[in-house]
């Protein structure tokens, strides 16, 4: 038996922020008609529960303008709608399940769309799928395929990838430069074997000098 998702909501004008709160989806599949019908699949949980949604939105959609983004704790859309107008509500005719909830930290009111900033969302900041747009989805069967993209959230591993930058570690290998250290050992023997060589010079002069010495007495005698 299948399980629906909690839903948050906002909107301006122009657009419709819809959340679909589900962490570590997997099989996702989602889909978004010009009619304005959501449908949403996916599993989640470690006993891979089926989660499913059908919502009837208010009003037409601009779909080729519509993004998506699936990331590790919800699925977030900017939807575009078709023509520019408050709806004020997300589902069409009556009340709206409980399951779906206004997201008022996305809110903005009609009165401040005006203002700087408000409402002005991308899927920049979003971890996941980065933006991607409903259009080129190909529907729940090319969804399929975000299933494997869902793992997409598993790329922020691949930042992991990163790690390899421990092999920055293999910069330890400059300790191999205290190797440089036997250069030192080195140029000490070579010290001492100049030292030594120096030693037995001196040790020929003063031989060289005694046997002078030698030579002068011994013509001193004659």
């Amino acid at each position: 038996m299948s399980r629906h998702p909690e839903v948050k909501w906002a909107e301006t004008i122009d657009k419709i922020f819809l959340t679909v709160v589900l962490a570590d989806s997997k099989e996702t599949k989602v889909n978004l008609l010009p009619e304005g019908v959501f449908d949403f699949s996916a599993k989640a949980g470690p006993e891979n529960h089926v989660y499913e949604l059908k919502l009837e939105l208010h009003d037409k959609v601009n779909v080729e303008e519509s993004k998506i983004n699936i990331g590790e704790r919800s699925i977030f859309c900017i939807i575009e709608k078709a023509e520019p107008a408050r709806w004020d509500k997300l589902i069409r005719g009556g009340k709206a399940p409980h399951y779906v909830k206004v997201d008022w930290d996305k809110w903005v009111d009609e009165d401040d769309e005006g203002n700087a900033g408000a409402g002005d969302m991308d899927m920049g900041g979003m971890g996941g799928m980065g933006g991607m747009d409903f259009s080129s989805l190909g529907g729940m069967a090319g969804l399929e395929g975000l299933g494997g993209m869902g793992g997409l959230e598993g790329l922020g591993g691949m930042g992991g990838m990163g790690g390899m930058g421990g092999m920055g570690g293999m910069g330890g290998m400059g300790g191999m430069g205290g190797m440089g250290g036997m250069e030192e050992f080195e140029d000490s023997d070579d010290e001492e074997e100049t030292a030594n060589s120096g030693d037995k010079k001196d040790e020929a002069a003063k031989e060289e000098a005694k046997a002078e010495e030698l030579t002068t007495s011994a013509k001193e005698d004659k």
